[in-house]
């Protein structure tokens, strides 16, 4: 009998996060940025503020780290995530998280986020094409088409507008918001056509639903900052459209919460987030009349992510936040069955 067939050594031997873990980083940051609006428009304490901030920008350096981490102690892993067609998604939290930390940066150190603009721009668009190409290439299994289909075309160039225009870089922002657009009305067809008529998201993919919410009011927050004078009527239609993704996922709510916690939920946070951030956009632009709604979802945004955080961290403590590592089943003893 020969040596023993040893077991591969390709799979990591520590826990490493997956790429979706950057939607923490996407939601404090985004909730600190409408903390940032609340400020010019009602009376509230600073405090939060400042906290989120440092929370945001602190969770978002330790997953950038964490995620180079990864590909030094597990290439193959980290390899093999971007090859799937869900968890590459993904991989567009990155910028998306960049261009929002741009944002907080942007009043203290202009420069730097000068820069983090560039960066995370040049890596959107060269991340959304090879990733949103996948699409057109063919072959995905329907099963794999979800809503994280959105992040790689829709995402970062929402909030890549935004970005830009902190900076007057009006045509930038504006081709940056057309791309997002036509991507986000093109994908959404293609996702509604999914849900139809293939089976249901099995219920570990269910909390991605959530991120139905964010494409409106994402884009409605850039068409606010592209645009001057009081909100339009196509403002207060991408508004309406968000207002009405959220209740779907109420309605939907139900059904995704089968599943236990997860830090997949996180798939909610943007657009819970960016949802008041753009009502309180509009109110600061002379829209008055949506102030007492603005003000609610705003109270419901803070206590949703609240509430995420609050189950992450027991997550954490529980030391079942991270995935356990791949393990390798063991090679079956010479002379097994085909059947055993």
């Amino acid at each position: 009998m020969g040596a023993p067939t040893p077991f591969p050594t390709s799979f990591p031997t520590v826990r490493t996060i997956p790429l979706s873990f950057f939607g923490m980083a996407v939601g404090t940051l985004e909730l600190a940025n409408v903390w940032r609006g609340a400020l010019h428009v009602w009376v509230l304490p600073t405090l939060p503020a400042t906290v989120l901030a440092w929370l945001g920008l602190g969770i978002w350096l330790l997953l950038l780290g964490a995620y180079a981490h990864k590909w030094l102690v597990a290439p193959a892993a980290a390899r093999a995530e971007m090859a799937d067609p869900v968890q590459s998604s993904f991989a567009a939290l990155i910028p998306t998280s960049t261009l929002l930390a741009t944002q907080l940066v942007h009043p203290y150190a202009p420069q730097v986020a000068v820069a983090l603009l560039v960066a995370a721009t040049v890596g959107q668009l060269a991340l959304g094409a090879a990733l949103h190409g996948r699409l057109w290439q063919g072959g995905i299994r329907p099963e794999a088409v979800t809503p994280a289909a959105y992040l790689p075309a829709v995402a970062p160039g929402f909030v890549g507008a935004t970005s830009a225009m902190l900076f007057g870089w009006h045509t930038i922002g504006m081709l940056l918001f057309g791309a997002s657009l036509l991507s986000w009305i093109a994908i959404e067809s293609m996702l509604l056509n999914r849900a139809a008529v293939n089976a249901p998201l099995p219920e570990a993919r269910r909390a991605l639903l959530g991120i139905q919410i964010a494409p409106p009011v994402v884009g409605g927050t850039a068409y606010l900052a592209l645009t001057q004078g009081q909100p339009d009527l196509f403002a207060y239609a991408l508004l309406g459209y968000g207002l009405y993704q959220a209740l779907l996922m109420l309605r939907l709510l139900p059904w995704i919460g089968t599943q236990r916690f997860s830090p997949g939920y996180w798939a909610f946070s943007f657009g819970v987030a960016a949802l008041p951030g753009m009502a309180i956009r509009m109110v600061a632009r002379g829209g008055g009349d949506l102030e007492g709604a603005a003000f609610a979802l705003f109270v419901a945004a803070n206590a949703i992510i609240g509430l995420l955080i609050w189950k992450t961290v027991a997550l954490l403590r529980r030391g079942t936040l991270l995935p356990s590592p791949a393990v390798p089943a063991a090679p079956a003893p010479v002379g097994a069955t085909e059947t055993a």
